[in-house]
Formats: C-alpha cells, sequence, structure tokens
C-alpha cells in the first residue's frame, strides 16, 4: 500500500472498531475540560478521573477556582504529579479567564496556548472536544502510531500533526484523533506491539518482520 491507501485503511477500520468515541476526560463544560486536560500532562486520564471530582466540587468555573488557595489546589491534584507547577497554572489561568475572556474558555487557538499551562495540544483538544473546531490533538500514543504505520516519519510531535492533517479529511480529524487514542491504548500499545504484532500493523504491512523503532 502506498501511504494514502494505509491511511485509508486506517481511517475505515478505526471508524468501524470505535463508531463512538466518547472524551476520556470527564468533564462539564469547556473550563473543566481545559483544566482535566491540564492535569493530564504526565498523567493517564483514568487518575485525573480519580481526582477532578473533588477538585471540581470545590470550583466547577474560574470564579470559583480563582478564590481557592493554590496549596489546596496543589493538595487536591498532587496524584496527578507535578502538581506545584499544575496548581499554579489552574489558578493563574482562571485569573486571566476572568480578567480578559469574560469568565469564559476562548474558543480560539492563540488565546488558549496564551493561558498558563496549555500548550498546543492542549489547546487542541479544547477546541476539538469543547468547540467541535476540527483539530489533531497529537498524544504519545498518536505519534507512534503514526510512525508504525507509517504516515510519518515522526521527526517530531508537530511534524507528526501537519503530516496527519495532509492525509485525512478534515472532518474526520476530531473523531479520528480519539480513535488511534483508543486503538493505541487497546491494541497498539508501547510494549504490547512493535509495528509486528496488531491486527492494523499486520494488515498494513503483511510482509514486516521486523520491529519498528519510533521516536519519542
Amino acid at each position: 500500500m502506498i501511504k494514502a491507501e494505509r491511511a485509508a485503511h486506517v481511517d475505515r477500520r478505526l471508524a468501524e472498531l470505535y463508531p463512538e468515541t466518547p472524551v476520556p476526560l470527564d468533564h462539564v463544560d469547556a473550563f473543566t475540560l481545559l483544566v482535566a486536560v491540564l492535569l493530564s500532562a504526565q498523567c493517564t486520564d483514568a487518575r485525573v478521573n480519580l481526582v477532578t471530582p473533588e477538585l471540581f466540587s470545590r470550583a466547577a468555573t474560574p470564579q470559583a477556582m480563582a478564590k481557592v488557595p493554590v496549596e489546596e489546589i496543589r493538595e487536591i491534584i498532587r496524584p496527578c504529579g507535578l502538581s506545584p507547577r499544575k496548581s499554579k497554572a489552574i489558578s493563574e489561568l482562571s485569573r486571566i479567564l476572568i480578567e480578559q475572556h469574560g469568565g469564559e474558555v476562548p474558543a480560539d487557538f492563540d488565546a488558549l496556548e496564551a493561558l498558563p499551562g496549555v500548550g498546543h495540544k492542549t489547546a487542541s483538544v479544547v477546541m476539538a472536544q469543547a468547540f467541535g473546531v476540527p483539530a489533531f490533538p497529537v498524544d504519545t500514543h498518536i505519534h507512534r502510531l503514526a510512525q508504525r504505520w507509517k504516515l510519518t516519519d515522526g521527526r517530531s510531535v508537530e511534524q507528526t500533526e501537519r503530516d496527519l492533517k495532509k492525509l485525512f479529511p478534515r472532518d474526520r480529524w476530531n473523531a479520528l484523533h480519539l480513535q488511534i487514542i483508543f486503538y493505541g491504548r487497546e491494541h497498539c500499545t508501547a510494549r504490547g506491539c512493535d509495528g509486528t504484532v496488531c491486527p492494523l500493523c499486520r494488515e498494513l504491512f503483511p510482509r514486516r518482520r521486523r520491529a519498528v523503532r519510533t521516536r519519542k
């Protein structure tokens, strides 16, 4: 298969496997999603979902969060790791949302990426999942699988995002990035598949015998 054919096969198979694409992080609106995505950095979604109920019961809006002492936020989110940095970011971004955006999460990439603790990936997740704007957030699963499936050379996460956006229809980006994550967690894991084991790797490269080394 050429690259375009591989992309079409991946698109078709993942749509069959995962017709529904629920957002893995529990949230009720754009603000709680933003905070949950920020907490998920170097932390599993499952752990974030264990922590956020207590945090959001304490404060589920920028106005309420800005009033919570940073030390209290830090203690609640400690299980997610990097709690000093994340707690400060959550407090500061809440204040900025109030002062600069009327207490609302902006549906704008530049404005989101200007918030403390919010990088391009986090902004992309919020834009895609809270506002329905086509985006292709690339996490470790997507970066790894895109290399195994030879959809990118994996030189960087930024390059992987650009390559995937060129290969897949824009109206599929939001669902597809979740479908790839689901598949990476369930079948094509970092340790469970080396590019020769899982069903999709075998379908795309039936003659492949050597493990695929991927860049982080």
